[in-house]
Formats: structure tokens, C-alpha cells, sequence
């Protein structure tokens, strides 16, 4: 089971986690980070600053670098506080100074009354929008929820699916110490970050974590080390699991080709059938490496028939 989900972030995320990266200082109240982030790109105003009429694009970004700056402080009172009027009026999550400029104290305040965030960097104007943009390209790309489990096996990434009990985390639990890698358990959020790229990863505040019946919640990354888990992968593969039914009809020889849809993008799909005494796995593992010789262009079953034939 899926769930889409609309995708923004606030000031407030951008800041906490990516304040380091972006060496950012806030110079307003940092009480006032909650305006929301919607746009992937960030914006420079650029000449539009000498406009009577200032139209900036809502819910982005704006960065502000050493011209429009300049400009500003070259204008009378009257000029540089009607400029930053219209800048401080629109809905703009925050406005950013690059280039580790230093505003006067009357431009700061005017960000302080209309409680729009300002910060300021030391970065360079094109890195800087170059860093922001990339991060939100990440964070605001189109998001699904899946009830599942992300694996790395064999340097695939797979995301297993099935209904709850069907053994997801206790074969995924098999899969580590042969060498695959955890991401994500329960819940495994999906990002499609370009036209052929998706890219999986879990929640932070249930990172490394896996439930296992009977025992309870465990931490992968404790308990067999971090080279045992990554906290992103690219999907590569879907490999559902379900309950056998005598009623079904299985693949026996591979020569279908099946594909499971997320976000609009195809991946390869492989449906295995769980019932006591198979060793899922071991089955899993298969699956994997015959999807990579199939990637290379080998495939079994067809090679099969081409002989029969």
C-alpha cells in the first residue's frame, strides 16, 4: 500500500539540518522560520529591484547578492525603504545575503517587522543557489509512502513489499549478514528526483530501525555495524511477498516480463510466493542476481527457448 503526499518544507527544516552545509546566519528572530518552502528553484531578483512594481515568485527562496545589496545602499531613504517595502511584502519564505555581506541595521529591521526571515553566508552567490537548489530538488521532489522494506543487495536497490506478517523485515534480517544493506523498515519514503531516478530512504525518527516479531524493535546499525545500512538508495528492483495460494499460477519459467509503476516510473517486478519451508531469502538473493544478469543481457528462460526451438 501507497500514499501520495503534497511535498514542503519549512525555513525552519532548510536551517536546522542544512545550516552547516550553507553556513548560514540568521540576523532576524529565529522564532519567525516557520513561512513554507514550495519551489525547487531558489530566485535572484536581480534587476527586477529597479522596477516600480516588484514581483518575486511565491514560495521561493530569494538570494540576494553583492548588486542588489550595493543598489540599495547607493538609494536615499525614501528609494531603499519603498525597495525593501515591496521585498518584505510578498510571500517569500526568507530572503538569504551572499557573499558574506553585511547589511545595515535598518535593512535588517525591516525583515524583523514583517517577520520574513534573513539570513547571511559567507558562500559565493553561484554556489550557494547551485547548494539550495539541489537540497530542494531533494526535499521538494514528488514523495510516495510504501509499507515496505528498502534493501541494497548486491548493490541493487530493492524495495521488498507484502502484507503485514508475510516475513518482509525477518528476510531482509537474513539478507545483512550476507552482505545487503538496510535503509528503511515499516514505512519507506520514495522520491522521484529526476525522469529515471527514484530514490528511497526512511524516516528520521525511525532511521536504522526494524521490528521483529517476537523480539521487538531492534537497531541494525548497533547490532551489526554501520557498514550494515545506508540512509538513501537509488530503487532498482520491487520484489513483492506473498502468502502461497495453491489457487494462483506462478511464473515457472521467467519469460514474463512484469513491471511495478511508482511515481509514473517502471521497475522491474518480481512477485514470490511465501508458504513453510522456503527459504525467502535465499530466493530473494536469486531474484537480485538474475535482474542483474538481465540487466547485463543475459536472460535464462529466454536462452531456454531460443534452444528448444
Amino acid at each position: 500500500m501507497s500514499q501520495k503526499n503534497k511535498i514542503s518544507i519549512t525555513v525552519d527544516h532548510l536551517f536546522d539540518n542544512y545550516s552547516n552545509r550553507l553556513e548560514l546566519k540568521c540576523l532576524t528572530n529565529t522564532a519567525n522560520l516557520t513561512n513554507v518552502i514550495t519551489s525547487i528553484r531558489v530566485q535572484k531578483p536581480g534587476l527586477r529591484i529597479i522596477e516600480n512594481n516588484i514581483e518575486l515568485e511565491h514560495g521561493k527562496i530569494q538570494i540576494l547578492g553583492k548588486t542588489e545589496i550595493n543598489y540599495i545602499n547607493k538609494l536615499d531613504n525614501k528609494d531603499s525603504s519603498r525597495i525593501l517595502k515591496e521585498l518584505t511584502s510578498q510571500n517569500v519564505p526568507c530572503f538569504i545575503l551572499s557573499k558574506g555581506i553585511k547589511p545595515k541595521k535598518d535593512f535588517i529591521d525591516f525583515f524583523k517587522k514583517s517577520k520574513i526571515p534573513l539570513f547571511m553566508t559567507k558562500v559565493t552567490t553561484g554556489k550557494l543557489i547551485s547548494d539550495i537548489n539541489e537540497i530542494l530538488a531533494e526535499k521538494l521532489a514528488p514523495m510516495e509512502t510504501f509499507h515496505g522494506v528498502l534493501m541494497d543487495i548486491h548493490r541493487l536497490g530493492v524495495l521488498i513489499l507484502g502484507k503485514s506478517g508475510v516475513g518482509k523485515s525477518e528476510s531482509a534480517l537474513d539478507l545483512i549478514p550476507k552482505g545487503s544493506k538496510f535503509i528503511a523498515d515499516d514505512i519507506v519514503e520514495i522520491r522521484r528526483i529526476s525522469n529515471t531516478k527514484l530514490i528511497g530512504s526512511g524516516p528520521a525518527n525511525i532511521k536504522y530501525l526494524m521490528e521483529i516479531r517476537g523480539i521487538g524493535i531492534v537497531n541494525i546499525k548497533d547490532l551489526f555495524g554501520t557498514t550494515s545500512v545506508m540512509d538513501s538508495r537509488e530503487i532498482e528492483m520491487v520484489i513483492e511477498l506473498e502468502q502461497w495460494d495453491q489457487n494462483n499460477e506462478y511464473e515457472r519459467l521467467g519469460l514474463e516480463t512484469k513491471s511495478y509503476d511508482i511515481l509514473d516510473l517502471p521497475l522491474p517486478y518480481v512477485i514470490i510466493p511465501v508458504s513453510p519451508g522456503r527459504n525467502i531469502a535465499t530466493i530473494i538473493e536469486v531474484a537480485v542476481r538474475n535482474q542483474i544478469l538481465k540487466n547485463s543481457g543475459i536472460n535464462s528462460a529466454h536462452e531456454i527457448l531460443n534452444i528448444s526451438n
